[in-house]
Formats: structure tokens, sequence, C-alpha cells
């Protein structure tokens, strides 16, 4: 046997031993309320985990240098103890993941679970449904064979005789300094339409000079391209596009030329560049709402995992310390962890909806309001309550009977019943006899042990709130009446709520409250120009959510739009910078309209603001022991095909671009939460 044969056969005995789990997995997340996509599951070595992670979960992608560094830096990553590669999914309708042949059992099912929430989460966020349009027919996500067909055309015209191979990876390098310029809150649409006064100038010249009847050698003497640069500059009118245009790339792509460099000006473009130009935006929208949800989207997969593993033991007895283990060290990655970032916000909203839930009931009884319900209520008897019934908590084939006697609600009657005839291992898989209220009552967030101070830690401004608007639509006369009707899949349904709509601004922005800066000890440090050492600088949630918000704005990246097409009337480009008090890294914005020039063939403008400090008041300050107070300064930078120049202009030019609610403080490599 070839050893490619026996590694053929190595992978479909893994995938055999794995299908119990992954159907049990799947059924375990439909009963917990989730809706995935179709999950196809690949068995994968070393070798081919650190391809598709180059290659960003897909098997086929463009030609391109940038794959080999990538495969490099995770191979490198592997090998020095920088962090194992357990799994990779990518956004699909059927979604396709790729488990690694070396895992254990017990990280087999941690990624299974880890998956088949990604999954729901890729099928339901409103944010992923934006790359396929307003269309509601989900079979229309097939990454998979458009990264195949851009894969393809580019292979065509880098193998064409007639086309430098060279040329293309040089044109896909200029394009993807580019993309993250798009508009990533709009629906992607193939071709924009941008409004432009003299967007048939050309056509209409051309016309007027055959109608003087003159020749082309008198049209080249008299008529010169200088001139008629200068000539549709004088007749364009006003400045293009009306309204910044976020979407750079494809303004780019409609209004850019090629510099020729033998003639020194700009050409039209080849169709295969203007194709490439289009190939390289559509993958940039794809990709954009896994960039924009990368804490909701890790911290929903980890809180399901957990959920699956742990609290429904999908981990077996012989498997669990394994899974703790891999989990403990995911969660503890160092720096920005949006795994422990995720889940930590998807447990705090679960845990304050079910506290709201439960305090709108206890503030209907008789006798008891805002004002003394600490004095006049004993949580730990609320909490008592709220625990589960013992045959919910601890279900066993010995228990089955005892199931049987609880509400129809919580228990499937049908699985029950084959339970008791032996065809389901409910000691293996309790949750089979379970409806998705009865797994909802069984893990109920408010009475888990790392939870029961959550709900007398309520603040007497929370309960002000809620007992000065809450309609007395009912009442009851004992604190028991009251808690019987606590809806206990509360906190589930505001999740898959949320996860509907928002994206990780958004999220950040709305449930990045004091009480979950305090709990988790997250904060804010910076860099002392000073004492040249950084110190805590705030432990207040509206510093750390304004950083951690100016750090997932725009992917992180700095906001680029287009502002004029005909900058000077000279079909310059000026492009302005959205300055939130985070200067631009001049070296590489200057490197990048190198890169822009050739999209567009003639010079290129940049507007941006930085910040300057006088070596006198650095050093004043210095002595004082504390921070200078720079001074911002409009530049502008701007490339020509041969040098790059930066200058000052007045702050007219460039006070629409300042933003006035943001901390002027630090720099995005400075921030930690």
């Amino acid at each position: 046997m070839t050893n490619a044969n026996a590694e053929r056969f190595h992978k479909q005995a893994i995938a055999g031993e794995l299908e119990p789990a992954v159907t049990d997995a799947r059924e375990l997340a439909l009963k917990l309320g989730l809706e995935p996509y179709p999950v196809n599951y690949w068995i994968v070595d070393y070798d081919e985990m650190n391809e598709l992670i180059a290659y960003g979960g897909f098997q086929s992608r463009y030609p391109h240098w940038r794959w080999g560094m990538q495969y490099d830096r995770q191979q490198k990553q592997g090998q020095y103890g920088g962090g194992k590669a357990f799994e990779i999914v990518n956004n699909d309708n059927p979604a396709h993941a790729f488990l690694q042949e070396s895992n254990t059992l017990a990280d087999q099912k941690a990624v299974i679970t880890h998956v088949e929430a990604h999954s729901d989460f890729f099928a339901n966020n409103e944010w992923f449904g934006l790359f396929t349009g307003d269309s509601s027919d989900a079979a229309q996500v097939n990454a998979a064979a458009m990264l195949e067909r851009h894969a393809d055309a580019i292979g065509e015209y880098m193998a064409d005789p007639e086309i430098d191979r060279a040329e293309v990876e040089k044109w896909i390098d200029n394009a993807l300094v580019l993309e993250d310029t798009i508009d990533q809150h709009a629906v992607f649409a193939r071709r924009l339409e941008f409004e432009r006064e003299h967007e048939e100038l050309d056509d209409d010249l051309a016309a007027k000079l055959d109608e003087l009847g003159l020749s082309d050698e008198v049209k080249g003497e008299v008529f010169d391209d200088e001139w008629l640069e200068k000539l549709e500059g004088d007749d364009g009118g006003g400045s293009f596009p009306a309204e910044p245009q976020p979407d750079v790339l494809a303004f780019v792509r409609e209004y850019g030329k090629q510099y020729d460099r033998e003639s020194e000006k700009a050409a039209d473009m080849e169709p295969w560049q203007r194709d490439v130009l289009d190939m390289m935006r559509a993958e940039a929208y794809y990709f954009a709402a896994q960039k924009m949800t990368k804490i909701m989207n890790e911290g929903w997969a980890a809180y399901w995992e957990s959920t699956m593993m742990t609290d429904e033991r999908f981990a077996g007895d012989d498997e669990f310390l394994n899974y703790a283990d891999h989990m403990a060290k995911v969660l503890a990655s160092p720096g920005l962890n949006p795994y422990s970032l995720g889940m930590a916000l998807w447990e705090y909203v679960e845990n304050t909806t079910n506290r709201r839930e439960v305090l709108e009931r206890l503030l209907r009884v008789d006798g008891i309001s805002w004002r003394n319900l600490e004095e006049a209520v004993d949580f730990d008897s609320v909490l008592e309550q709220l625990e589960p019934p013992a045959a919910l908590d601890s279900i066993s084939s010995e228990s089955l009977e005892a199931l049987a006697d609880l509400s129809d609600e919580w228990v499937d009657e049908e699985a029950l019943d084959a339970a008791r005839a032996g065809d389901i291992d409910v000691d293996r898989h309790p949750w089979k006899v379970l409806t998705h209220a009865g797994l909802a009552r069984r893990h109920y967030s408010l009475v888990k042990p790392q939870n029961r101070g959550f709900l007398s830690r309520v603040s007497q401004n929370e309960l002000e709130q809620i007992g000065r608007y809450l309609f007395d639509d009912a009442r009851y006369e004992t604190v028991e009446q009251a808690l019987e009707d606590v809806e206990y899949s509360a906190g589930w349904n505001r999740l898959f709520e949320l996860r509907e709509s928002h994206n990780d601004v958004t999220f950040l922005d709305a449930f990045l409250t004091q009480e979950f800066i305090t709990e988790n000890d997250y904060f804010t440090y910076e860099y002392s120009r000073a004492t040249g050492q950084y110190h805590v600088s705030s432990v207040d949630a509206e510093d750390v959510k304004k950083k951690l918000l100016l750090q997932f704005t725009n992917f992180g990246k700095p906001t680029i739009a287009v502002y004029d097409g005909n900058y000077n009337n000279a079909n310059e480009l000026l492009l302005g910078h959205e300055y939130n008090g985070v200067m631009l890294d001049l070296g590489q914005a200057k490197a990048t309209l190198e890169r822009v020039f050739e999209l567009w063939g003639r010079p290129v403008n940049l507007l941006t603001i930085v910040k300057e400090v006088d070596d006198h008041d650095l050093e004043v300050a210095k002595r004082r022991s504390r921070e200078p107070s720079p001074s911002e300064q409009g530049k502008r930078i701007r490339y020509d095909g041969e040098q790059v120049t930066v200058e000052d202009v007045p702050w007219e030019e460039v006070e629409h671009l300042a933003a006035d609610d943001v901390d002027y403080d630090t720099k995005p490599e400075e921030w930690l939460a």
C-alpha cells in the first residue's frame, strides 16, 4: 500500500469514528435552539491545516506570494509554541469544517461543537447576509465556488503569454492595499453608480473632434494629451463624487487608469486589470463580515461549545480533563482575546437578561418595591427556588420515572419512551430526552456556581429604573408565586435576538458596561512621553469602551474615503483620512499612496491630521513629570509617480475630517482591554 493510500484510509477511519459525534452534536445544537447551515467535515493533516489557514479557510485561492508567507508564519507558530490550530470553518452554505487528524477525541468533539455554533452565526447574523444582497435565498452563499473561479481566472492571466506574470502579481499587490477600504455597511453590489457631471466627457470630446474631419496626425499635433486632459478638467464642473465615497476600491475600478512608464502617462486599464480589481473587491466584501464580528462570533462559538461539552457532558468522563485543558488555553491566550472577551459578554447578556426577568417578578409582589427589595427579599431563598428540579438536574437511566412527573414543556415524551426502551443511552446523552425549554431550565444561568452573586449584585439605579417603568399587569401575593412565572428561556432568547443584528462595534457599545468592566478587571493603559513608560490610565467603562470601539471600527484600520476624483481640476485623486484622534503611520501612508498611484495612473493625494509636539515643550513636560500638549496640524501627502511630498495645509481644509468625541491620547498598539 502506498503512503498516499495509507493516509487516505487513516483519514477515513478517523472520519468514521467521528461520525456519531457529528450526528449528536448537530442534534444537540438544534435542541439548544441553534439553526446552523449544514456542515461538511473533512479530516486533514498538519500541513494541509496550515495551508487552509493560510488560504483563509478555503482549499483554492488565486496564485500569490501572500499565501506562502502566511503558511510559513502558521507553521512556525505551531513549531515554536505559538499556538496549535485545532480547526477552521468557512462561511458557506453548506459550511466546510476541517479537523486536524492529530487532535485527540476530546479536541475533535470540542471543535465539532464549536463549528456548529459558528455555522449558526454565519447563517443567522445579518452582516453575513450583506454579501448575498437582499435575496432571502440562503443557497446564494457559495464562497468556495467563487474563490475557485477567481483562482482559475487569475491563474489563466498569469499563464497568458501576452501578460507578464509579475505584472499580474504586482497588480494584485496594488489592489490589496485597498482591501479594507470598502463600504462594509452596504449590501455588496458588483457595480456602483457614481454621480459625475462630466462622466461622458471623453466620448463627447472625441465625437466633436471627429466632426471636424481632422486627420490623426493633425489631432496629435494640435490637440496633444496635455491639452485634452486640461480641457476635460475645465469642462468637468465640480468635484466628484458628490459625497465622500468609502468604497475606494470601487471608485478606482471605475475611474482609475494604469500608469504607462514608457509614455509616462495614464493609459486605460486592460480588461484583465479591471477584472482582477472586481475579484479582489468581491473577496474583500465576502470576508468583511468575519472581520466585523470576530468577538461576537468567536465568543458565540466558545459559549455554546462550553454548554455542550461541559454542561451537557458531550465530553465523556475520560475526555473531560483533556477538554478542560484545551478550553483553558484558548481562553487564557494573552492580549485582546476574542474568545474570552466574546464569551464573557454573551454570558453577561444572559445573566443580565435573566436577572431583569426575576427582578420584574419580585417587584410585582405585594409590599415589595425597588426601594425595599434588598431588605424584603432573601436572595439565597430565591436562588434555591430557581434551582432546576433534581430530576432535571441529574438525569440517568435510573431516574427516568422521576422525569415523567415533570412538565411536558420540559420533557420530550417520545424520546423518554425511547430511553425507557433502551433506544437512547440517557446516561451518555441526557439532553436527548429534553425539549429546548427543558434545556433552558436545566442550564439556568443565575444558579450556576460562578453566577450565584449576580442577582443580588444589582445596583440601586437599575432597580429604580425597572421599578419606575414596570407595567403593573400582574401582581403576586408571595415571592414563591412570583417566581413560578419566571421565563427560564429569557436569557437564551435574548442571545438569539442579539446574534441576528449586531456586529462587534454595536455589541461592545451596547453591553460593555461599568459592571462588566469592574467584574472582569478591564482597563486601559497608555504610553507616557514624559516618563517613557506605560501606565494604567483608566478603569472607567467609557474609556475602555472608547478605545475598544476605535480598535474595531473599520476592522481596526484607518478609515479612508474618496473626496475628489478631479482634484484641482487635474484628474488627481484626493483621499481623506477620517481622523479619530489616532494618527496615520506616515511611512505606511506614503507607501500606500505609491500603490494607489498605480491604480489611478495620475497623482494621488491624502489629507490627514497629525499631532506634533515641540521639543522644548517635551523637555519642560519631562521635568515637570506630566504629558506635553500636542498641537494638531493638517497635512497633505502627495505622490506624483516620482516623489512623495508632505506639506502643511490650513485647518479649514481638514476640519471636516476630525472627530470631536474621541480620546486623543493614544495609538491603537498602545491600547489594552
